[in-house]
């Protein structure tokens, strides 16, 4: 995922994933196709909607739920740990609160867009488009807010390497806040009816399947080119760790 120098590429803590294009695994394993669908049908948990993009495992290790905890991650250049807020917020007001908080970087941004769509067991590719205005990048987004909010093989990261901040929309459409100071991004997120729970657990830190299709692949490739990012183009100061 993208990140401004020293900047961790996806959430601090990494976990096994499970891939639809694959033979399930685990919790998975021994379902038949009518039980799959059904589970992959299930997007509400109490308050909680989720999006198309993600779903938990089948004996649910982690509820999915509304909240963000404070966490942080140690940079191996500098050894210096990089303050972070991990976020989950229900589909309604998901891709508004990314917005919002896509504010707090200033007028002028660089972008990350991630794709998995063309990996054979969840690798991803990054392509890097610098120096973009907050409000063109916006009216993007808004054109392609089904791709980004529903898509489990797409994710997008907006920093402002001046700051050393960066906003994180991931492939499980979690919402991750990186560098000093964060108490513009706590802001935005309890304004938006997110409040902290340094209990929370998220789906990403368990068993999970992500889904996708042509379509979204497709639609990618239509974002990618309204960015205008050249196909597969990375940027040479950037580095990933998934």
């Amino acid at each position: 995922m993208g990140n401004a120098p020293g900047f961790p590429a996806s959430k601090p803590n990494t976990v096994a994933e499970n891939n639809p294009r694959t033979v399930p695994t685990s919790s998975f394993e021994k379902l038949s196709g009518e039980e799959l669908e059904a589970h992959m049908g299930v997007f509400r948990y109490g308050a909680f909607d989720l999006t198309d993009a993600v779903r938990p495992s089948y004996d649910l290790q982690v509820v999915p739920k509304q909240g963000f905890r404070h966490d942080s991650y140690l940079d191996p250049k500098t050894n210096t740990e990089v303050p972070v807020i991990m976020a989950a917020a229900s589909r309604e007001r998901l891709f508004e609160l990314f917005m919002d908080l896509i504010d707090c970087l200033g007028t002028e941004v660089d972008v990350v867009l991630e794709t998995s769509h063309h990996g054979d067991s969840g690798e991803h590719d990054d392509r890097y488009r610098e120096c973009i205005d907050v409000p063109v990048l916006k009216s993007i987004l808004y054109d392609h807010e089904d791709l980004l909010v529903n898509d489990g093989c797409t994710g997008i990261a907006i920093l402002n390497p001046t700051k050393q901040q960066e906003i994180q929309f991931d492939e499980h459409k979690m919402l991750l806040c990186y560098g000093y100071p964060l108490e513009k991004f706590e802001k935005v997120l309890i304004e938006h009816d997110v409040y902290p729970d340094e209990a929370i657990r998220f789906i990403s830190e368990a068993e999970h399947v992500h889904s996708s299709t042509d379509a979204m692949s497709r639609e990618f490739e239509r974002l990618q080119t309204a960015l205008g990012i050249d196909d597969g183009f990375e940027n040479d100061g950037y580095s990933e760790a998934r």
